[in-house]
């Protein structure tokens, strides 16, 4: 029986970014903000973002987060509020600047963190909250008023929108705009990725500034290292792949979108929905990473991950356990973790790649509905 993988991450070619590796040649230049650095930079926030605001690579999208925290996190205060249902990278991001994850519950519908409780927490911690981290969760469009104001009275929020570079609603590009930071994830398996990689966007180009310094030591202009930082700094060959990347996006994103699609026309087709079956609420026009869906209650996902593994195919249980659960983080404080555990205990994400063909969809869905016979 033919093995259907969950990822199959997809570069592009060494053919596409030759002309790029030339140019560094010639440059001589290979890291520090060098020239394709700058052209992908540009790019970015003319093409995605209508030149509004201003944007920084850096290496991942972990030191993304570390320093972005850093940079604008309210002194002397101590909890970074954040959803339980998201990547460890998140809390860890918060332990490295010294903060204490405070574990938010999310919605039951689009699984990203509730506001109101968000609300409850600034309520009941005041001035101790450091900073508020949400998740844009699996590349979802978020709607950022509420975040947006939340930064006006002067508590910072940091977007973690890791798989989410191209999502697009109803005001164009995630985070257009916000007044706060928001986090891209460049990594191999994102709908974006060159291998590694991260981009900060804010519409207020000091405190990109800021982040860009801190990636560079905390140097000055003139070298003086005037705050903590870090090298956290893209290489141009990385820089290189950007560039290629941002040349064939708009395929790939197609590719994904579509992808999407005939999952969705087979779990009609196959009555899963009828039967118990879910997916996440989304909104917005996303480049889709995999396809997350909830089980049945009458059956574990861990069931459902061993069942498609005994037919040949890989699934994942994003995220199961929520970081609360994660003996790293189980002492840390939060809300009531009710439809977070919910969705955990069911979530079950299935494969996809740009070039998976439409029958290896059509045998993991009628997999699924064979479980149910």
């Amino acid at each position: 029986m033919k093995f259907i993988p969950f990822l199959k991450p997809n570069i592009v070619k060494k053919e596409a970014y030759l002309k790029y590796l030339a140019q560094i040649d010639e440059a001589r230049l290979y890291s520090n903000f060098g020239p394709l650095n700058s052209i992908f930079e540009k790019r970015v926030l003319s093409e995605y973002f209508n030149d509004l605001g201003a944007i920084t690579t850096i290496n991942n999208a972990t030191t993304a987060l570390i320093l972005a925290i850093s940079v604008t996190k309210r002194p002397d205060a101590k909890y970074a509020l954040m959803p339980s249902f998201t990547f460890a990278a998140t809390p860890l991001a918060a332990m490295w600047c010294g903060l204490k994850p405070y574990f938010i519950d999310i919605h039951q519908d689009n699984w990203c963190m509730n506001e109101k409780q968000v609300d409850h927490a600034l309520e009941k911690l005041g001035d101790q909250v450091a900073v508020i981290i949400p998740y844009a969760t699996f590349g979802t469009w978020l709607d950022l008023t509420y975040y947006d104001r939340l930064q006006h009275s002067k508590v910072p929020v940091i977007i973690d929108a890791a798989p989410a570079f191209g999502t697009s609603g109803k005001n164009g590009h995630l985070g257009k705009e916000f007044s706060g930071m928001i986090v891209f994830s460049l990594h191999a398996t994102k709908p974006f990725g060159i291998g590694e990689g991260a981009l900060v966007y804010s519409n207020r180009s000091e405190i990109i500034a800021q982040v860009r310094r801190a990636s560079n030591f905390g140097f000055s202009d003139g070298r003086e290292c005037l705050f903590q930082g870090l090298n956290g700094k893209l290489s141009e060959y990385s820089a290189a792949i950007a560039l290629a990347t941002l040349d064939e996006f708009p395929q790939k994103f197609h590719k994904r979108n579509t992808l999407h699609k005939i999952y969705c026309e087979h779990f009609k087709k196959n009555n899963l929905f009828e039967k118990g079956w879910a997916m996440q609420k989304t909104s917005g026009k996303i480049p889709y990473q995999f396809i997350s869906v909830l089980g049945p209650k009458k059956i574990s996902n861990l069931d459902i991950v061993r069942y498609l593994k005994d037919n040949s195919i890989q699934s994942r249980t994003y995220f199961s356990p929520p970081c609360h659960q994660q003996r790293i983080f189980i002492d840390y404080p939060r809300t009531s973790m009710r439809e977070t555990e919910k969705v955990s205990q069911g979530i079950v994400s299935l494969p996809l790649w740009e070039d998976m063909p439409a029958e290896d969809i059509v045998r993991v869905v009628s997999t699924l509905r064979k479980m149910e016979e």
